[in-house]
Order: structure tokens, then C-alpha cells, then sequence
């Protein structure tokens, strides 16, 4: 990746993607700096889109075990660390007004609320979004996931086991530690990967660690494992920190092809206002919402 991407890149995530930390001020949120982790590596990692990926992970994929993924991967060095690597979509394919709405639920201390609002909207507006949820989450909520998984208006994906950072060498963003090694790697992925297909009856096609940072090494980890890293390309809600008129100018000005990235599990806070402020101005302007498993292969 170039330093001019990691820029762009820095710059479109704007606020906090802890979502699970517990409510901050709407300011803090939109203005606070970059997370106090090391600077990324001035190594380029090897980058991929939704348009050119390096490899498509298979729904069907041969199950890896945990011993040969430490065995693959235990002495590998990252080169990379932030919100993009190999395989990592962030965009949807150019050429449609696609936007993918994506929502955590993060779970845990201080994350595992429900936000009934904002789900109701998206179910009167029948607009479709990819819900990522953690185990945690889903343990607090095991009713309401029951009913969203049920509904085809949402695809459901996974979001991790203890809501990490996904690094190899324990990198930590936003003060949450990451995981330390290969094998707390897929860990993180594999325990609510197999929570999920226990309850959706098959497996998520994609993830998203906690706080979205990884480093190249545990992004192809996700791979191998048969399911996608999904960045983002717009910070919807800024960790759910952000005031409804500060989500809705920034999720209705996201063009075509974004991945918008906000947090279903703060209700006290912006989201849900602001995304229904937003909504209709991007179906006037001639967007339409779509899941990730249908836009991105």
C-alpha cells in the first residue's frame, strides 16, 4: 500500500472504531487523533479491492486447523498495520451506485446494548445492511440475534470472539490489546466463526476484527480461513461517538462504491437518527443499499 493510500485511508477513518469502549462525547469522536499504536510500517503490504482481489475464500473452504496455522504462520513478519492488507476489501466494485451499510455490534463491558431504533428503520425502509456481530454480542442478545439472522434483509458476519485487533505480534489501537500471536489469531476468528455456523447453519463470508485494524500477516490468516476481511471506506458513526447531524453529513455524502462502517450496539447514541436522516438522501440522489455477499465475490 502507498503512503498516499494509508493517508486516504487514515484521513477516511476519521473518529474511534471502538464501538464497545462505552459512550465518549460526539467531539472527542470526531476530532481525536490517530490511536496511540506504532506508526505503520513504511514496508508496502500487498493490497487488494473488491475489484482485484488476491484470493476469494470459499464458503466451502477445507477447514485449517489451529496447529497448521501456527505452523504456516508462527514465525512470519508483518510489514503492515491499520485498516488495509491482502485480501482486505474496502470498496465495492466500480460501475454501480452501490452502497453497503455495515453496522458492529461489538458486545462486551459497555457494548452490548441494542439499537431498536435503528433496526426498525432499516426493516420499514427495507434497507438491506451487513451486520457484523461478536461473540459477546451475541451471548447478551441471543433473542434479538435470533430474530436478525432469521430476517433476509440482514447478512450476518463475524466480528470476532473477543473483539481484538487482529495482529500477530500483540500491536494494540484505541487501548484495546490485540491478539499476540498466530494462534490467538485464529483463535479470535475461528471460536465465533464456529458460534456462527452453528447458528446460521453456515458459515460467515466475512469479517471485521475489533477497532477493523489488522497487519498483513493475520489478514491472510482471515483468508486461509475461508472468509473476507472487510474494511471500510467511510466512518459512518466514529465509533458510535458521533452526534446524529455528524452521522448523517457523513454517511449521506458517501459516494458510490462506499462501505460505510457505524455501530448498532450504542442506542443512546447518534446512529440511528442519523442514519435515517441519511438514508433517503442517498436513495434521492440515486444510491441503492446492498449486502456485501451481493456486491462483493
Amino acid at each position: 500500500m502507498t503512503t498516499g493510500r494509508r493517508a486516504v485511508l487514515a484521513a477516511l477513518a476519521g473518529g474511534v472504531l471502538t464501538g464497545c469502549a462505552g459512550p465518549r462525547s460526539a467531539t472527542s469522536g470526531a476530532t481525536s487523533g490517530p490511536p496511540a499504536v506504532p506508526a505503520p510500517s513504511a514496508t508496502p503490504a500487498p493490497n487488494a479491492t473488491a475489484d482485484a482481489p488476491t484470493s476469494v475464500p470459499s464458503a466451502t473452504a477445507t477447514a485449517v486447523t489451529r496447529a497448521e496455522i501456527v505452523a504456516r504462520y508462527g514465525h512470519a513478519v508483518p510489514h503492515s498495520w491499520g485498516f488495509d492488507g491482502p485480501g482486505v476489501v474496502h470498496a465495492l466494485p466500480k460501475g454501480k451506485r452501490e452502497i453497503a451499510l455495515t453496522f458492529d455490534a461489538c458486545g462486551g463491558p459497555g457494548g452490548s446494548g441494542y439499537d431498536q431504533a435503528l433496526i426498525d428503520f432499516l426493516r420499514k425502509r427495507e434497507v438491506p445492511a451487513t451486520l457484523f456481530i461478536n461473540s459477546r454480542w451475541i451471548e447478551a442478545n441471543p433473542s434479538h440475534f435470533r430474530r436478525l439472522a432469521a430476517e433476509p434483509l440482514f447478512e450476518i458476519a463475524n466480528h470476532g470472539t473477543r473483539h481484538r485487533p487482529l495482529s500477530v505480534t500483540g500491536r494494540s489501537a484505541y487501548g484495546i490489546p490485540g491478539t499476540r500471536d498466530a494462534g490467538e489469531v485464529y483463535d479470535e476468528i475461528a471460536g465465533n466463526r464456529a458460534e456462527l455456523t452453528q447458528l446460521l447453519g453456515a458459515p460467515p463470508r466475512f469479517f471485521r476484527s475489533g477497532t477493523a485494524y489488522c497487519d498483513d500477516v493475520a489478514a491472510r490468516i482471515v483468508t486461509d480461513l475461508g472468509e473476507r476481511f472487510a474494511s471500510f471506506s467511510v466512518n459512518g458513526d466514529g465509533g458510535a461517538t458521533f452526534t446524529p447531524e455528524q452521522v448523517r453529513t457523513t454517511v449521506a455524502s458517501a459516494p458510490s462504491g462506499s462501505i460505510v462502517i457505524c455501530h448498532m450496539n450504542h442506542p443512546e447514541g447518534g446512529t440511528a437518527r442519523g442514519i435515517a436522516a441519511a438514508v433517503p438522501k442517498l436513495l434521492a440522489r440515486g444510491h441503492t443499499f446492498v449486502p456485501l455477499s451481493d456486491a462483493v465475490r
